[in-house]
């Protein structure tokens, strides 16, 4: 909700353009909550983003407008998405242009040129994610688009020091990712139960790894040690909740392994949340995972990957985080909860209590709205 500790320094409502590719998932879940929360205060949001996924519908919703862009690398060239958002600029005429992700960041700031406030969010630096060839592209371009980046907004202090030791140098802010804390409610054992009865599950110990089906996420890790959970903890079950590229390839590398179940894309994630013993974010990459806050919301242990932004997020005594590329110690760590349910759910409740603490949305969305009006007054004060 709107906040009272500052107040728009002009006579006309603020008008805020953000600016996405992705449309599902992480990013744009955390666009959407930035929107409804600016429509909240009165202000005038415009959103531009391709038309497939959530994320224009959801805010158009929350009651913000919506302009379709084009702008995929598969489906556009980027000097076409360039002319098409700079149409988009010229006709709203934002305060403030907020960029999501990389393909945004790169676009929108050829566009804006720092003409009006730009704020760019990363939500995972770009060079993470390209193939070697493409890499150090990335990275000086990254370094190069920092003249006009009016305020870098890092989801977690790892990404902000990433950044500042690759010499990407830009005013910045940390704001952590924040979730709906009444959306996620913490399930305790019964609700457990009673979610494996409602989902059709097997009443076992069960990890839920919740996600898109892609290379960054680290399915192929998970499942690629799931045989030793499963030597020591026979009855185990390994739950993959989401949808993407990879799924045909994770698919068939589970078709000869017992207990692995494909759920596809849910809109009930706090339920599978519920019925699990533990949560795996086996991650290769990230900014600041959202799953992990869900999960320690729904009061459950995680066991994660050593990755920017989730050693930001999961506190030592909330599960385990464990090296990249240690099959070992990820399946080690899962089985200790799946065989010890008492430590697991102590380390759910740890988290909860985190979360409630340092990842509130009502918190992230009110400390981004205090940078737009700084910036915004600096600019018209000039």
């Amino acid at each position: 909700m709107a906040g009272r500790e500052q107040q728009i320094p002009t006579n006309r409502r603020l008008h805020v353009l953000h600016v996405s590719v992705p449309t599902s998932g992480g990013v744009a879940t955390v666009a959407t909550s930035y929107v409804r929360d600016q429509v909240e205060r009165g202000w005038n949001v415009t959103v531009a983003c391709p038309s497939r996924g959530d994320l224009g519908y959801s805010a158009r919703e929350a009651g913000a407008r919506v302009r379709w862009w084009r702008a995929d690398a598969h489906e556009s060239t980027l000097p076409g998405a360039v002319l098409r958002l700079k149409r988009i600029v010229n006709e709203t005429g934002p305060d403030v242009v907020h960029l999501h992700g990389g393909r945004a960041g790169l676009v929108g700031r050829l566009v804006v040129r720092d003409r009006v406030p730009t704020v760019f969010q990363p939500h995972a630096w770009s060079f993470l994610a390209a193939r070697s060839g493409i890499q150090g592209a990335s990275l000086r371009w990254e370094r190069y688009a920092a003249r006009w980046t009016t305020e870098l907004v890092c989801v977690s202090t790892t990404e902000r020091q990433l950044g500042e030791s690759l010499a990407i140098h830009a005013p910045t802010v940390v704001i952590p990712n924040g979730i709906d804390l009444a959306e996620y409610r913490p399930a305790g054992a019964r609700d457990r139960v009673h979610a494996r009865k409602l989902l059709g599950l097997e009443d076992v110990p069960t990890v839920v790894c919740v996600g898109a089906l892609t290379v960054q996420k680290g399915q192929q890790d998970l499942l690629a040690d799931w045989p030793s959970v499963r030597a020591r903890v026979p009855e185990a079950q390994l739950v993959l909740v989401g949808d993407g590229p990879d799924r045909r390839a994770l698919e068939r590398l589970a078709d000869e392994m017992e207990g692995v179940v494909f759920v596809g894309a849910r809109t009930d994630v706090p339920l599978w949340l519920a019925a699990a013993d533990v949560v795996a974010v086996p991650s290769r990459w990230e900014g600041m995972a959202l799953v992990p806050l869900e999960a320690m919301a729904c009061a459950r242990s995680v066991v994660a990957t050593d990755v920017n932004g989730i050693v930001d997020s999961v506190p030592t005594d909330a599960g385990a985080v464990v090296a990249l590329d240690d099959p070992a110690g990820l399946s080690d760590a899962l089985v200790h909860r799946l065989v010890d349910p008492e430590l697991a759910d102590e380390e759910g409740w740890q988290g909860r209590s985190h979360v409630e603490t340092h990842h509130d949305v009502a918190t992230s969305t009110r400390e981004l709205a205090r940078v737009y009006l700084r910036l915004v007054g600096a600019r018209r004060g000039r």
